[in-house]
């Protein structure tokens, strides 16, 4: 794979190695959800950095493009209702540092 590609760095999740089909389930969703500006999935994107996976929870920790894109609060609210659909629970979207 090449580094700085898009989709050639994915990242590694917390939780695929204890939720190995549900992370998948997940990121198979989840590559639906495109950045408008760049016709490129989140998951191409690597946006989704890391998933934990809990009996009653889950949190998708999120980077977005820019720190104050204009797109943002809706790829968010995409990811989430995505996740929810894939998951079968609402998770919650933290961006990255928070």
């Amino acid at each position: 794979m090449e580094r700085g590609k898009a989709g050639t760095n994915p990242a590694v999740w917390d939780s695929e190695s204890a939720h190995p089909e549900a992370c998948e389930n997940l990121r198979k969703h989840l590559n639906d959800v495109l950045d408008p500006e760049l016709g490129l999935s989140i998951i191409q994107l690597g946006l989704i950095r890391n998933v934990t996976l809990q009996e009653d929870q889950a949190i998708l920790r999120m980077l977005l493009t820019t720190p104050f894109c204009p797109y943002g609060p809706a790829m968010i609210d995409t990811t989430r209702n995505t996740a929810e659909e894939a998951l079968g629970q609402n998770p919650r979207i933290l961006k990255s540092g928070e």
